[in-house]
């Protein structure tokens, strides 16, 4: 079957549309079962070349979590300084929650990726995103499960590596905070504070080529 029915599908655009970066969490943690579905639903995601870069670190010590929270808010500070005038709003959001949360992940890139030549000789960077694609999936997966998971990228990589023992070369690339929620975002949560809006598509899509400012704001 190619197509699948219009229940399965339907179901696939909901979660797509109700994925939420959450950081609002229930301490239980989760279900060995249920993790184990949310990274295989991790490692089903495509990888350029099949190069498959994504580590997945659980953390489950206590002290190795407040030190990540440390990380977290001493980058937290550092970005409010340099949003300028928008520091102090910045300073109100909630852009993370590690230490509420029931489970956290970091996601990693591998080490020896140069090795991997097969659709990166000229764009290297696609080890990231398929990284991003395997963290996508697992976000995903999560939101049909019902349960919320954030990506924090408020953190130093380099102290973030040494702190985890990466090896040379290896990158963290997402702290993943993943846990049981009262209830889901009815919208995102910047969205939601005001700190920003979702862009129309119509403004995001271009035909043949790149649509310069003065070309977007002329009659058509």
């Amino acid at each position: 079957m190619r197509r699948y029915n219009d229940t399965d599908i339907a179901a696939i655009y909901r979660v797509i549309e109700q994925r939420r970066d959450m950081r609002h969490f229930l301490p239980e943690p989760l279900e060995p079962a249920l993790l184990e579905r949310l990274l295989r639903a991790a490692h089903l995601g495509p990888s350029v070349g099949f190069m498959q870069p994504w580590r997945f670190i659980r953390i489950t010590e206590p002290a190795l979590r407040q030190q990540i929270v440390t990380l977290v808010d001493e980058e937290r500070q550092l970005t409010a300084e340099a949003l300028g005038e928008r520091g102090s709003e910045f300073m109100r959001l909630k852009v993370e929650g590690v230490r509420e949360c029931g489970e956290v992940l970091v996601a990693a890139l591998m080490d020896r990726r140069e090795e991997h030549v097969f659709g990166r000789r000229t764009m290297p960077e696609m080890d990231l995103a398929s990284v991003a694609c395997a963290i996508q999936n697992m976000w995903l997966a999560a939101r049909a499960e019902g349960i919320g998971m954030g990506w924090v990228s408020l953190f130093n990589p380099d102290q973030l590596g040494k702190l985890l023992g990466l090896p040379s070369g290896a990158r963290p690339v997402a702290v993943l905070c993943l846990g049981h929620v009262d209830e889901f975002y009815s919208e995102p949560m910047l969205q939601q504070e005001k700190w920003a809006t979702r862009q129309s598509l119509d403004a995001l899509v271009f035909e043949n080529g790149w649509r310069h400012e003065e070309e977007a704001s002329s009659p058509t």
